[in-house]
């Protein structure tokens, strides 16, 4: 429990072991779930809970604020790592309302069973007083469900925007000292995140630039006590900007793919244009997902398995549709033994990519010159891509 301006406290958790999020991201430097108390001279709020795992954590900090009540919990996004003690607090608080908006009450119901008479649904930049605190709620949708909201507590100039510019990182430090560290994690958290509804995300944006913000806390990770730092990050993620950059996740089963790869990564940096490759059998694939954010191509390549892609060539496919970045561009290597239709494949599972393709090389068995030659090609082929955008 610690005070981030008088009578606002931080009472959350932090998670240091955990190292997978939805049994699907990677948390290579843990998490914490931020939980805030505010008391006003009349009530007294607290902003979201923790994940049911830390509830003890939450409750403790609440005894050690000396909070003997609570008349609102803030609920600002239904995803049970911010909702899932808010059970357990009415248990404590059987005096509390649930204070949110009407898409997420629904959540809350479907998914913890709340009673409905719990509730108190706002709407979009209504204000609760507590005092003398007024506590003002903005939905910010899709970042990243469709219910989120968050609140902007006028008096302290605090934005409170749940998972928007959050970090999974676990710290012991309550606001922001290296900001290397923490733009690293941001990037990654907004890459597996929030990259998906990256135009929303443009939208709210516009939404708080009229608030003046001196800190933005978060639902994840540090505090920022200078917000200019992440939101200037989160306008240059969300912008359509790409840089000169070829993203390479590759597999390669018998070598024939994996001399390809070394040719065109070694015709690529001759050309000025920097490469991010990957091999799929130990790659991170957060580490995939933040090299996608601001490259303007993705090179898949793959040897064919029967008569389709390699599955974890598919899988990295199928991974960046879901995350939608803002490339260009799209091509395939590879080789094969006897046919198959792999090239056809990935096309069909980059469908959300609003890309071109450029023409694929695909080699039959161990790549020969003229394979080399058209690797160059391909690399002469996207400089000048690039430098159509003029960022060659």
């Amino acid at each position: 429990m610690t005070q981030l301006r008088p009578n606002v406290y931080a009472v959350g958790a932090i998670d240091w072991d955990r190292r997978l999020f939805d049994e699907l991201i990677p948390l290579p430097d843990g998490t914490s779930y931020n939980a805030y108390l505010i008391k006003g001279s009349e009530k007294t709020a607290l902003l979201d809970t923790v994940d049911p795992t830390k509830i003890s954590v939450l409750i403790d900090n609440l005894v050690k604020a000396g909070t003997d009540k609570i008349d609102y919990i803030v609920a600002h996004h239904a995803e049970q790592d911010h909702s899932g003690g808010i059970g357990d607090i009415l248990m404590l608080y059987p005096e509390a309302k649930v204070v949110t908006n009407p898409k997420c009450k629904g959540m809350l119901v479907d998914l913890l069973g709340i009673d409905d008479d719990k509730f108190i649904a706002v709407s979009d930049g209504e204000t609760l007083s507590l005092g003398d605190k007024t506590l003002q709620f903005i939905y910010i949708p899709w970042v990243h469900w469709p219910e989120t909201m968050g609140t902007y507590l006028k008096e302290d100039k605090i934005l409170f925007p749940c998972d928007f510019f959050g970090s999974h990182l676990a710290t012991s430090s309550l606001f922001v000292e290296d900001e290397a560290i923490v733009y690293e994690s941001a990037k990654r958290y907004y890459a597996e995140i929030m990259m998906p509804f990256r135009t929303a995300i443009k939208g709210n944006l516009e939404k708080i630039k009229g608030l003046e913000i001196d800190i933005i806390a978060s639902s994840h990770g540090p505090i920022y006590d200078k917000p200019k730092f992440i939101i200037d990050a989160y306008k240059d993620w969300v912008s359509d900007n790409v840089k000169n950059e070829v993203v390479l996740p590759y597999i390669s089963m018998h070598d024939s793919t994996r001399k390809m790869v070394e040719h065109f990564v070694d015709a690529l940096i001759e050309r000025g244009i920097t490469v991010k490759q990957f091999n799929l059998t130990v790659t991170d694939i957060g580490k995939l997902a933040m090299s996608l954010v601001d490259a303007a191509t993705i090179v898949l390549g793959s040897p064919m398995v029967l008569t389709a892609a390699h599955p974890k060539v598919a899988y990295a496919a199928i991974l960046a549709n879901a995350l939608r970045p803002k490339t260009k561009f799209a091509s395939v290597i590879g080789s094969f033994g006897w046919g198959g239709k792999m090239v056809e494949q990935i096309a069909g599972l980059i469908g959300n990519l609003k890309v071109e393709i450029i023409e694929p090389v695909i080699a039959k068995g161990h790549p020969k010159d003229e394979d080399f030659t058209a690797l160059d090609n391909l690399a002469d082929k996207i400089l000048a891509k690039h430098k159509e955008l003029g960022i060659a």
